[in-house]
């Protein structure tokens, strides 16, 4: 049973998280052999402030940005 660990940063819409993890999903099936009702995907969603790249959050790059 695969399981998939996705992290994202929050503010995409549901309907690209679905087709997010119907592709994960469907591309699973294909590489792996298993059924689509074994495939298990975690989507865990962080705010802007929880994300840093070189020590700078996501928020501040985008405060920055505007």
């Amino acid at each position: 049973m695969p399981i998939i660990e996705m992290h994202l940063l929050a503010g995409r819409s549901t309907e690209k998280k679905r087709n997010a993890v119907a592709a994960v999903t469907s591309a699973l099936v294909e590489t792996l052999g298993v059924g689509p009702e074994q495939v298990r995907v975690l989507i865990t969603e962080h705010p802007d402030e929880h994300f840093a790249v070189g020590g700078i959050t996501i928020g501040q790059r985008k405060q920055e940005a505007s």
